[in-house]
């Protein structure tokens, strides 16, 4: 479970809200989220110790650096780029930054983002440290971040009221043992920028190209993981978002293997989702629902995996219809999504394909049991509950082979994949 706070005095209002089919021109576009997502161009930045090119990757060391965290103090050497600024096209009030990348043991990575305001630059604000394994850092977003330009929320930056960001630039420091030969390396790097519309209900969109499409994704509960692991938040309602990623990899054929699970207590039924919450668990979150830690994780996998929100659930089937599952993140009361059987205030679940008439199917995690893990859902319900601004504003994982292209985005809206 993903606890999803409402930043209200944040969110841009905008006049009514209209939905985007696949052939909308600017103006409707205009009137739904205002959504980008841009990818790095990582050979245009400024490179301190770095090859930078369709990688970045640690060549020599440009400083060294003293870092503490449960695991002790360490000194360690660092090589950094630097993106160039960016134009985002819009006041965005929020911001998201997602990676994919190789951390052999010795090495880890620091993500950060500074905005450009009504009052100039930002500070650098920390948007994860990350490895993928578990011995030289402790895997961390950072909190206590907040001045009077925004704030993280775990991994969101939040503007500040009446300070929407309207350009920015991404930082990646990599760090490995000092003398060591290690390379760590930045395969993908993006960040997506948004303005959620406050609104309370969303109108259904139109739709008709995955109607009637199903993609064979593997069928995993997080409710019979209950108790598992307390160090890594236990199972049950808190492995939603590790449980819906394990799902996407198992459909891309990219479970960990038996070997890489033997930790995992024998009589566990399926232990690649335990693998997966231990490996996305954010310790300053003290959870495994951190939103760019699960595509990062597929990473480790050779897949990429970037976060960024959707505006309809036209635009989803635009993915599906190309072979492509998402991941989507909303709250809801018991009520207004028939068919959950509960409410939440914040949970992760696997968009598989559409019925016939267009019904939202579902590998919903929160099942008693993988058999019950796929449902339908009301496609008018599921869409309100995900896109509206008390929800998290149509928030999406999205993960695939790198030989699996994306398809071509809304037409007449900025890219948001």
């Amino acid at each position: 479970m993903r606890v999803l706070t409402v930043f209200l005095s944040t969110l841009i209002l905008l006049a009514g809200a209209i939905a985007i089919p696949a052939s909308a021109d600017a103006a409707s576009a205009a009137a739904a989220a205002k959504v980008v997502y841009q990818r790095a161009a990582f050979a245009s930045g400024t490179s301190q110790g770095v090859t930078a090119g369709a990688t970045l990757a640690f060549a020599s060391a440009a400083g060294t650096r003293s870092y503490t965290d449960a695991l002790g103090t360490k000194t360690w050497e660092y090589a950094r780029w630097t993106a160039r600024e960016r134009s985002i096209g819009f006041g965005a009030t929020e911001m998201v930054a997602s990676w994919t990348a190789d951390t052999p043991a010795g090495s880890w990575l620091q993500v950060e983002m500074r905005g450009r305001n009504s009052g100039g630059l930002t500070k650098w604000y920390v948007l994860g440290r990350w490895a993928y394994g578990e011995a030289d850092i402790r895997r961390t977003s950072v909190s206590g971040q907040g001045d009077t330009n925004g704030t993280v929320s775990v991994d969101t930056f939040v503007a500040a009221s009446g300070k929407p960001v309207t350009a920015y630039q991404l930082r990646v420091t990599l760090y490995r043992k000092p003398g060591s030969s290690v390379k760590p390396a930045v395969r993908t790097l993006g960040a997506m920028a948004s303005a959620v519309p406050n609104r309370a209900t969303v109108p259904v969109s139109p739709g008709g190209r995955a109607w009637g499409v199903e993609l064979n994704v593997p069928r995993r509960s997080q409710s019979i993981h209950q108790g598992h692991y307390p160090e890594w938040d236990g199972g049950g309602q808190a492995w939603c978002s590790p449980t819906s990623t394990t799902m996407v990899l198992g459909y891309w054929g990219k479970w960990p293997s038996k070997a890489d699970t033997a930790w995992v207590d024998p009589s566990d039924p399926n232990p690649e989702v335990d693998y997966a919450a231990r490996y996305v668990y954010d310790h300053a979150y003290e959870g495994a629902g951190n939103w760019p830690f699960n595509t990062a994780y597929a990473g480790r996998y050779g897949l990429n995996g970037f976060i960024t929100r959707l505006r309809t659930l036209t635009e989803l089937e635009l993915l599906i219809a190309a072979g492509i599952p998402v991941i989507t993140s909303q709250s809801f009361e018991e009520h207004e999504l028939p068919g959950a059987g509960y409410g939440t205030n914040g949970h992760i679940m696997v968009v598989i394909g559409f019925t016939a008439t267009g019904d939202v199917i579902a590998n919903d995690p929160a099942s008693p049991g993988n058999t019950a893990v796929r449902r339908v859902y009301p496609r008018a319900d599921f869409e309100n509950v995900w896109l509206r601004s008390s929800s998290s504003g149509g928030i999406a994982y999205v993960i695939h082979p790198r030989s699996h292209p994306l398809p071509a985005t809304t037409p007449g809206a900025p890219a948001n994949w």
